[in-house]
Protein backbone atom coordinates (compact mmCIF):
# COMPACT_ATOMS: atom_id res chain seq x y z
CA UNK A 1 0.00 0.00 0.00
CA UNK A 2 1.67 3.54 -0.97
CA UNK A 3 2.17 5.70 1.90
CA UNK A 4 1.37 9.25 1.83
CA UNK A 5 4.68 11.32 3.15
CA UNK A 6 4.63 13.56 5.96
CA UNK A 7 2.32 16.32 5.28
CA UNK A 8 4.56 18.43 7.54
CA UNK A 9 7.92 17.89 5.70
CA UNK A 10 6.91 20.06 3.13
CA UNK A 11 6.17 22.72 5.40
CA UNK A 12 9.54 22.66 7.24
CA UNK A 13 11.15 23.35 4.56
CA UNK A 14 12.60 26.70 3.94
CA UNK A 15 10.46 28.82 1.65
CA UNK A 16 12.60 30.39 -0.85
CA UNK A 17 11.13 33.60 -1.98
CA UNK A 18 13.22 35.54 -5.11
CA UNK A 19 13.12 39.06 -5.41
CA UNK A 20 15.70 41.73 -6.76
CA UNK A 21 18.40 44.00 -4.79
CA UNK A 22 18.01 46.98 -3.26
CA UNK A 23 14.70 48.40 -1.03
CA UNK A 24 12.75 45.31 -2.75
CA UNK A 25 15.23 42.97 -0.82
CA UNK A 26 15.61 44.96 2.60
CA UNK A 27 11.34 44.45 2.39
CA UNK A 28 11.82 40.82 1.49
CA UNK A 29 13.91 40.39 4.44
CA UNK A 30 12.49 42.25 6.81
CA UNK A 31 9.26 39.92 5.98
CA UNK A 32 11.40 37.11 5.98
CA UNK A 33 12.29 37.80 9.72
CA UNK A 34 8.93 38.30 10.97
CA UNK A 35 8.12 35.24 9.53
CA UNK A 36 11.37 33.13 11.41
CA UNK A 37 9.67 34.90 14.53
CA UNK A 38 6.41 33.09 14.27
CA UNK A 39 7.77 29.49 12.67
CA UNK A 40 8.13 29.49 9.14
CA UNK A 41 11.30 29.61 7.95
CA UNK A 42 11.94 32.13 4.48
CA UNK A 43 14.95 31.91 2.41
CA UNK A 44 15.17 35.50 0.45
CA UNK A 45 17.10 34.59 -2.82
CA UNK A 46 18.34 38.06 -4.28
CA UNK A 47 19.19 38.26 -8.27
CA UNK A 48 20.92 40.68 -10.28
CA UNK A 49 18.40 40.76 -12.99
CA UNK A 50 14.80 40.69 -14.24
CA UNK A 51 15.15 37.37 -16.84
CA UNK A 52 16.51 35.33 -13.84
CA UNK A 53 13.82 35.05 -11.27
CA UNK A 54 10.70 33.75 -13.63
CA UNK A 55 12.94 31.05 -15.17
CA UNK A 56 14.19 29.95 -11.47
CA UNK A 57 10.26 30.17 -10.31
CA UNK A 58 9.53 27.97 -13.51
CA UNK A 59 12.29 25.61 -12.95
CA UNK A 60 11.29 24.58 -9.03
CA UNK A 61 14.41 26.62 -7.95
CA UNK A 62 12.62 28.99 -5.82
CA UNK A 63 8.91 28.77 -4.63
CA UNK A 64 7.13 32.26 -5.74
CA UNK A 65 9.20 35.48 -6.45
CA UNK A 66 8.27 39.30 -5.75
CA UNK A 67 9.89 41.61 -8.44
CA UNK A 68 7.41 42.18 -11.01
CA UNK A 69 4.24 43.79 -12.09
CA UNK A 70 1.49 42.26 -14.05
CA UNK A 71 2.36 43.89 -17.44
CA UNK A 72 5.32 42.25 -17.02
CA UNK A 73 4.90 38.85 -16.55
CA UNK A 74 2.09 38.93 -18.84
CA UNK A 75 5.21 39.55 -21.31
CA UNK A 76 7.32 37.23 -19.90
CA UNK A 77 4.54 33.98 -19.79
CA UNK A 78 3.84 35.48 -23.71
CA UNK A 79 7.67 35.28 -24.61
CA UNK A 80 8.68 32.36 -23.07
CA UNK A 81 5.70 29.66 -22.08
CA UNK A 82 5.84 30.16 -18.50
CA UNK A 83 3.18 28.69 -16.40
CA UNK A 84 2.89 31.48 -13.39
CA UNK A 85 0.52 33.43 -11.77
CA UNK A 86 0.00 36.78 -9.71
CA UNK A 87 -1.71 35.66 -6.19
CA UNK A 88 -0.90 38.63 -4.45
CA UNK A 89 -0.04 42.38 -4.81
CA UNK A 90 2.10 44.18 -2.57
CA UNK A 91 3.41 47.94 -3.47
CA UNK A 92 3.92 50.00 -6.18
CA UNK A 93 7.07 51.04 -7.17
CA UNK A 94 7.51 54.30 -9.07
CA UNK A 95 9.74 55.02 -12.19
CA UNK A 96 11.07 58.39 -13.17
CA UNK A 97 12.84 60.45 -15.95
CA UNK A 98 16.00 61.53 -14.45
CA UNK A 99 18.96 64.01 -15.36
CA UNK A 100 22.41 64.70 -14.49
CA UNK A 101 22.66 67.53 -16.70
CA UNK A 102 18.95 69.42 -17.49
CA UNK A 103 16.48 70.03 -14.77
CA UNK A 104 13.52 71.14 -17.15
CA UNK A 105 12.35 69.49 -20.12
CA UNK A 106 12.48 72.83 -21.74
CA UNK A 107 15.99 72.46 -21.52
CA UNK A 108 16.62 68.97 -23.49
CA UNK A 109 18.70 69.90 -26.64
CA UNK A 110 18.00 68.55 -29.89
CA UNK A 111 19.00 65.21 -30.76
CA UNK A 112 19.45 64.44 -27.27
CA UNK A 113 20.01 60.63 -26.17
CA UNK A 114 17.62 59.31 -24.46
CA UNK A 115 18.04 55.99 -22.20
CA UNK A 116 14.86 53.82 -21.67
CA UNK A 117 14.61 49.65 -20.49
CA UNK A 118 15.38 47.34 -22.49
CA UNK A 119 12.94 44.76 -21.93
CA UNK A 120 9.74 45.56 -23.83
CA UNK A 121 6.93 46.56 -20.94
CA UNK A 122 9.38 48.99 -19.33
CA UNK A 123 10.68 50.49 -22.17
CA UNK A 124 7.12 51.08 -22.74
CA UNK A 125 7.09 52.43 -19.54
CA UNK A 126 9.55 54.69 -20.51
CA UNK A 127 8.15 55.83 -23.68
CA UNK A 128 4.69 56.67 -22.10
CA UNK A 129 6.81 59.00 -19.56
CA UNK A 130 8.64 61.03 -21.89
CA UNK A 131 4.90 61.44 -23.68
CA UNK A 132 3.72 63.01 -20.53
CA UNK A 133 6.79 64.84 -20.21
CA UNK A 134 5.52 66.28 -24.01
CA UNK A 135 8.87 65.30 -25.63
CA UNK A 136 7.47 62.90 -27.91
CA UNK A 137 3.85 61.19 -28.99
CA UNK A 138 2.74 57.73 -29.36
CA UNK A 139 0.68 56.09 -31.53
CA UNK A 140 -2.94 56.00 -29.74
CA UNK A 141 -3.43 52.72 -28.02
CA UNK A 142 -0.02 51.72 -27.63
CA UNK A 143 -0.06 51.18 -24.15
CA UNK A 144 2.67 48.76 -22.74
CA UNK A 145 3.23 47.24 -25.84
CA UNK A 146 4.68 51.28 -27.10
CA UNK A 147 8.40 50.73 -28.86
CA UNK A 148 10.44 53.14 -30.41
CA UNK A 149 8.62 52.23 -33.76
CA UNK A 150 5.44 53.86 -32.41
CA UNK A 151 6.47 57.11 -31.81
CA UNK A 152 4.69 59.51 -34.35
CA UNK A 153 6.09 63.09 -33.51
CA UNK A 154 10.01 63.49 -32.05
CA UNK A 155 10.24 67.16 -32.83
CA UNK A 156 13.67 66.97 -30.81
CA UNK A 157 15.22 64.44 -32.56
CA UNK A 158 15.76 62.18 -29.38
CA UNK A 159 17.60 59.42 -29.76
CA UNK A 160 17.10 56.46 -27.59
CA UNK A 161 19.41 54.06 -26.09
CA UNK A 162 18.01 50.99 -24.87
CA UNK A 163 19.97 48.97 -21.75
CA UNK A 164 19.28 46.80 -18.94
CA UNK A 165 17.18 48.39 -15.81
CA UNK A 166 20.29 47.59 -13.37
CA UNK A 167 22.19 49.84 -16.02
CA UNK A 168 20.06 53.25 -16.08
CA UNK A 169 21.27 54.64 -13.00
CA UNK A 170 25.05 54.37 -14.54
CA UNK A 171 24.44 56.15 -17.73
CA UNK A 172 22.78 59.49 -16.69
CA UNK A 173 26.00 60.90 -17.05
CA UNK A 174 25.97 59.56 -20.39
CA UNK A 175 22.50 60.62 -21.16
CA UNK A 176 20.70 63.87 -21.37
CA UNK A 177 17.52 61.74 -19.95
CA UNK A 178 17.35 58.14 -18.10
CA UNK A 179 14.89 56.18 -17.52
CA UNK A 180 15.39 55.01 -13.97
CA UNK A 181 13.55 52.77 -11.49
CA UNK A 182 13.02 54.05 -7.73
CA UNK A 183 14.61 51.07 -6.64
CA UNK A 184 17.69 50.82 -8.58
CA UNK A 185 18.00 54.50 -8.00
CA UNK A 186 17.78 53.88 -4.42
CA UNK A 187 20.72 51.18 -4.73
CA UNK A 188 22.62 53.59 -6.87
CA UNK A 189 22.54 56.17 -4.05
CA UNK A 190 20.51 58.66 -5.78
CA UNK A 191 17.86 60.73 -5.23
CA UNK A 192 14.55 60.27 -6.22
CA UNK A 193 13.38 63.68 -5.42
CA UNK A 194 14.98 64.75 -8.37
CA UNK A 195 12.74 63.28 -10.81
CA UNK A 196 11.83 65.47 -13.17
CA UNK A 197 8.44 63.14 -13.63
CA UNK A 198 7.91 60.42 -12.02
CA UNK A 199 4.56 57.49 -12.40
CA UNK A 200 3.09 54.62 -10.72
CA UNK A 201 2.33 56.49 -7.16
CA UNK A 202 -0.85 53.65 -6.12
CA UNK A 203 -1.49 52.82 -9.48
CA UNK A 204 -2.52 48.69 -8.94
CA UNK A 205 -1.23 48.74 -12.91
CA UNK A 206 2.41 48.83 -11.55
CA UNK A 207 2.22 47.03 -8.58
CA UNK A 208 4.54 44.46 -7.52
CA UNK A 209 3.10 40.95 -7.22
CA UNK A 210 4.12 37.53 -5.41
CA UNK A 211 4.02 35.25 -8.55
CA UNK A 212 3.89 31.22 -8.20
CA UNK A 213 3.54 28.38 -10.72
CA UNK A 214 -0.02 28.04 -11.28
CA UNK A 215 0.00 24.58 -9.62
CA UNK A 216 1.16 26.40 -6.23
CA UNK A 217 -1.45 28.99 -6.51
CA UNK A 218 -3.50 27.48 -3.34
CA UNK A 219 -0.19 26.56 -1.21
CA UNK A 220 -0.68 26.97 2.43
CA UNK A 221 2.52 28.15 3.13
CA UNK A 222 3.28 30.40 0.54
CA UNK A 223 -0.51 31.98 1.56
CA UNK A 224 1.25 32.15 4.73
CA UNK A 225 4.42 34.10 3.80
CA UNK A 226 2.64 36.78 1.99
CA UNK A 227 -0.25 37.32 5.19
CA UNK A 228 2.69 37.95 7.04
CA UNK A 229 4.48 40.25 4.23
CA UNK A 230 1.07 42.19 3.82
CA UNK A 231 0.78 42.78 7.81
CA UNK A 232 0.82 45.92 9.57
CA UNK A 233 4.19 45.82 10.60
CA UNK A 234 5.48 45.36 7.25
CA UNK A 235 3.24 48.11 5.51
CA UNK A 236 4.60 50.55 8.45
CA UNK A 237 8.37 49.52 7.57
CA UNK A 238 7.73 50.41 4.24
CA UNK A 239 5.99 53.97 4.52
CA UNK A 240 9.10 54.67 7.48
CA UNK A 241 11.89 53.86 5.21
CA UNK A 242 10.43 54.77 1.81
CA UNK A 243 7.68 57.15 2.74
CA UNK A 244 6.01 58.08 -0.77
CA UNK A 245 8.22 56.29 -3.09
CA UNK A 246 6.75 52.89 -2.29
CA UNK A 247 3.33 52.86 -1.83
CA UNK A 248 1.28 49.92 -0.45
CA UNK A 249 -1.63 48.93 -2.43
CA UNK A 250 -3.52 45.93 0.56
Amino acid sequence: MLQLSNPGAAFAKPLKVGTSGGPVAEIMNFAAERARQQGLDVQVVEFSDWVTPNEALANGDIDTNLFQHIPFLNAAIKGRGYKLAPIAPTYVMPVGLFSNKVTRFDQVPDNAVVAIANDPVNGARGLQLLQKAGLITLKPGVGDAATVLDIVSNTKNLRFRELEAAQLPRALDDVTLGQVSISYLLLSGGNPEKALIADGFGDGHYALQFVVRADRKDDPKIAKFIAIYRSPEVKDYIARKYGKFFVPVW
